[in-house]
């Protein structure tokens, strides 16, 4: 009973983080030990699985499909983001210098933690760990789609995004972002529970993550070291993203006026990076959170560490 308490918290986190524009669930998984465990669970969904199903033999499919580790992990997953949906979005309009620099400080701990686990350092895993912080750093940089709620479109935003919450240093958030379906998604649909939004949305996740799970679980097999460097770059370069210090910049029409969405919010286009004016108490709170980012990942590590021994 422990030990599922265990994993519908480390649940709860990768909800949690999976909201955040920027923050990867799949970091989190990394972080506490559960990434393989995952992926491996995912894949398990497959003929063999369907085959116990239909021979009745449901105390194997729970062991085949890893059931209890699934459903407290999932169960964690839809919790966080039911509430903390709610919750992020008050401290994103209201304090999102101090949510941001919370975060930052977060996956900053995080780049060494996930680093440190590559066994054997090479070329092949430094040229990894440089295509996966250029490429988070590039990811950052493309603008915003469009708002879209066609029903295929919602099922494609899905597959992406939920490959993307599995993947370390690569976030499902702001991959609806740059999709332009963020805020229908992830703010407006979740704390309306609008089910036309959600369920093409929960059907391109299922079906994006089986897929992704094998080639993942494949490449982590067969190149575990460079995957991991992948990754760690790819947490590296996520911190652009997650600078707390930026502008929001909205996308205008070719005559300079705002294009709003049906709601008259404004588009986020992207964003334009500063340095603080002043050292003044915003700065400070804003550091002291990004130090207490980087002492829960500290934490973590120490728990995970304790549990192996």
């Amino acid at each position: 009973m422990r030990a599922l308490l265990s994993i519908f918290f480390k649940g709860v986190a990768m909800g949690a983080a999976n909201v955040i524009p920027g923050v990867s669930g799949g970091t989190i998984a990394l972080l506490t030990g559960i990434f393989e465990r995952l992926i491996n669970a995912i894949k398990s969904f497959n003929l063999e699985a369907l085959k116990l199903l239909f021979q009745g033999r449901f105390r194997e499919l729970a062991r085949h499909l890893d059931l209890l580790f699934l459903i407290a992990l999932m169960v964690g997953v839809a919790l966080s983001i039911l509430t903390i949906a709610r919750l992020f979005d008050f401290l994103f309009i209201n304090y999102p210098v101090y949510l941001w620099s919370f975060f930052f400080g977060l996956i900053l701990a995080s780049v060494y933690f996930v680093g440190k686990t590559v066994e054997r350092f090479s070329f092949s895993t430094g040229f990894a760990f440089l295509i996966g912080a250029a490429t988070a750093v590039s990811i950052s940089l493309l603008s915003p789609a469009a708002e879209n709620a066609n029903p295929l479109y919602l099922l494609i935003c899905g597959a992406v995004a939920a490959c993307s919450m599995v993947l370390p240093g690569l976030s499902g958030s702001f991959v609806l972002v740059l999709m332009g379906n963020y805020q229908l998604v992830m703010i407006d649909a979740v704390n309306q529970l609008n089910l036309a939004v959600l369920l093409p949305v929960i059907a391109g996740a299922g079906l994006g993550l089986l897929g992704f799970s094998y080639l993942l679980s494949w490449i982590i097999a067969s190149y575990r070291d460079q995957t991991i460097s992948l990754l760690t770059g790819f947490i590296l370069g996520s911190l652009a993203v997650l600078w707390p210090w930026k502008s929001e910049l909205y996308k205008t029409d070719a005559a300079g006026e705002l294009i709003l969405k049906s709601g008259g919010e404004r588009i986020v286009e992207g964003y334009q990076w500063h340095l603080p004016a002043a050292l003044n108490s915003e700065v400070l709170i804003a550091l002291l959170l990004a130090a207490g980012g980087v002492v829960l990942i500290v934490l973590l590590e120490k728990a995970a560490a304790q549990k192996e021994l």
